[in-house]
């Protein structure tokens, strides 16, 4: 009756008051002092149940756990509970499920003799019942109930969680033979831990080292030597970059075309050139970063920075302009005619006076990714599928080369697919790589990368390049010289011309041109850079065909009318009339010598003789020449 009275709060003459009106059922129990009422717990009201549980729940924890002495500062106290509670459950999260399990039939024993008690059940009777339901001895349930003396309930399970320490004996081993076996096996040529047992072994029975067995050491490297430093010294820096978790890179904040990526990829097929050359093409691809779609690309001998400047310029005719671009820092990307004038191109040098590339010119901001890391750069993922549906394509059947030298298959060598096959084909394979549906990316969501690309691509500001900045992205050829008649410009077998070509006929210039698409027309340029014209391809015709004929000749008939009609308007028939008419002129006097001297023939058998005068002859002197003239002829 006293418990009932203390649970609820009241006097005890209070509870027989309320016990005799309500009728509660009660055994009575003579006592030395007289008699007492028990009364069942099932039979009491509801309200008067629940606190006399609660009650009995309390008494029954402070009879299983006596509580620890008190401390003088409550906050001091607080802390160091709260710090000692997350050092138990951090190291109870460190054990394996057995020990957590065992640990929570343990709190669920002492739960259950709490709550015996509280039903009204001696101490005693409700530890012996709990033990021999869960096959443990009273002593042990005791010993369990000394372990959470002084702990909260809620940190019962780190309390009651076996600790085994565990054996602390190991097999000998010399410090020496140790280090040895680490330094022998800890080698980047990754030597087994067999052949370095061996080793020590006989190192061992030279050296008098005692050692253990070879599972025995396996062990102790595992145990003492993290898995990042065995990576590190047997595998290599890399490996241990590769180890660490890569980062997730979000694509969706980008629109298309506003980024772009770029690399060059080396097919696993054997090629063969119109020279004759067998080798493997080479492709060099731009890709849009929002939606993965590949949007233009060249296949070459080489990755070039000539096949990067037509990539670039074949994506910036279609597409636009990118605002960012990633690009391999490798030789040929970052060349000046790509990148120049970019700040932080540091493969080579940059200069003031360096001319500025073609990404630089269209004001495209470059980033530079690792070479050979293919996760900065998510075009690797494309290049690995095009290895499968491009390198493996039955028309490749006999041209796989294999992509390692220990791959080689058993026809190896046994084909060259053709050049322009191979460029059809590829063509083709990356048109369906883009329209393929059911991509997994984030941003796809189960559509092909041409609907990804479209419908971003519809909503996007894209900058469009002007036909002079498409002109300059095209390859320059220095130095050719136009037809000195017609100015008429041939290059690599093909023939171009322009009405404009004429003003310039004989004259070196420079073309621009694309040596994958030569029947598009060619800019043509002075060797100062002037701009002079575009010139289109002139087509031979067959022999026999008279519409090419005509065509030609009503072509030829215009350029003359034409032409005849500059000159009628350049040159007036009358302006020649001032300059035509001639003044007449009288002849003019012949003017009389100063002096006239006959002529003398000389005598027969006598070589002439001529004397030059010293000067000018005298009225004397002309005299006596007469004089003596006249003698010679009277004696003849």
């Amino acid at each position: 009756m006293a418990t009932i009275a203390e649970a609820l709060g009241i006097d005890r003459s209070a509870v027989v008051k309320r016990a005799k009106s309500e009728h509660w059922l009660h055994t009575t129990e003579r006592t030395q002092g007289g008699r007492r009422h028990l009364y069942p717990i099932g039979a009491l009201p509801t309200d008067v149940r629940a606190k006399v549980e609660i009650a009995a729940a309390k008494l029954a924890l402070a009879a299983i756990a006596t509580p620890a002495p008190a401390n003088d500062d409550p906050v001091t106290e607080a802390a160091a509970a709260s710090a000692d509670s997350a050092t138990a459950w951090a190291w109870f999260d460190r054990q394996p499920d057995s020990t957590k399990a065992e640990a929570r039939r343990k709190a669920e024993a002492l739960d259950a003799i709490a709550t015996l008690v509280g039903q009204g059940l001696g101490l005693t009777a409700a530890r012996d019942s709990v033990a021999a339901a869960i096959g443990d001895s009273p002593r042990t349930l005791i010993r369990w109930g000394k372990r959470v003396t002084g702990v909260p309930r809620a940190d019962w399970l780190p309390a009651l969680a076996d600790q085994y320490a565990g054996g602390t004996r190991t097999a000998a081993c010399t410090p020496a033979a140790w280090e040895a076996f680490k330094a022998d096996y800890l080698r980047q040529e990754q030597p087994t831990a067999a052949s370095c047992y061996g080793r020590l072994a006989r190192a061992a029975k030279a050296e008098g080292w005692t050692i253990p067995s070879l599972k025995t050491l396996e062990r102790r490297i595992e145990a003492e030597v993290p898995q990042a430093v065995r990576t590190l010294l047997r595998q290599g820096p890399e490996a241990l970059k590769r180890s660490y978790p890569h980062q997730t890179r979000d694509r969706s904040v980008f629109t298309a075309m506003q980024a772009v990526n770029a690399d060059g990829h080396k097919f696993d097929v054997f090629a063969k050139w119109p020279d004759g050359t067998v080798a493997r093409p080479v492709m060099v691809a731009f890709q849009d970063l929002y939606s993965g779609k590949i949007l233009s690309w060249r296949i070459g001998r080489s990755e070039c920075q000539e096949a990067v400047r037509l990539t670039i310029r074949d994506m910036v005719a279609t597409f636009g302009i990118p605002e960012q671009c990633w690009l391999d820092n490798g030789r040929n990307f970052a060349s000046k005619w790509i990148t120049g004038g970019t700040a932080n191109r540091y493969r080579f040098k940059v200069k003031d006076d360096e001319p500025a590339g073609a990404l630089t010119l269209l004001g495209v901001q470059v980033h530079w990714t690792t070479p050979y890391w293919g996760q900065a750069k998510p075009i690797e993922r494309a290049f690995r599928d095009l290895c499968d549906t491009v390198a493996k394509h039955p028309a490749c059947a006999g041209a796989w080369t294999g992509n390692n030298p220990m791959a080689k298959p058993e026809n190896y060598g046994s084909k060259a697919i053709p050049i322009a096959d191979f460029i059809a084909m590829a063509n083709q394979e990356i048109a369906h790589h883009n329209a393929r549906p059911g991509r997994r990316a984030a941003t796809a969501a189960g559509r092909s990368l041409d609907e990804t690309f479209a419908e971003s691509y519809a909503t996007s500001v894209v900058r469009r390049a002007t036909e002079e900045q498409l002109r300059q992205m095209l390859l320059a050829g220095e130095g050719l010289r136009l037809d000195g008649k017609s100015g008429e410009l041939k290059l690599w077998g093909n023939r171009y011309w322009t009405e404009a070509l004429s003003n310039h006929a004989g004259r070196k210039v420079v073309v621009r041109f694309d040596p994958e698409n030569l029947a598009a027309p060619v800019p043509v340029y002075t060797l100062d850079g002037r701009y002079i014209a575009t010139a289109e391809r002139r087509e031979a015709a067959g022999f026999d065909n008279v519409a090419d004929g005509k065509s030609f000749n009503r072509a030829r008939g215009d350029y003359l009318r034409a032409t005849r009609q500059a000159a009628d308007a350049q040159v007036r028939l009358d302006a020649l009339d001032p300059v035509a008419r001639v003044t007449e002129l009288q002849p003019a006097t012949p003017p009389k010598p100063g002096v006239t001297r006959l002529h003398t023939p000389p005598r027969r058998g006598k070589a002439a003789t001529t004397t030059e005068p010293t000067a000018a002859p005298t009225a004397d002197t002309v005299t006596d020449l007469l004089t003596a003239g006249l003698a010679r002829l009277r004696s003849a």
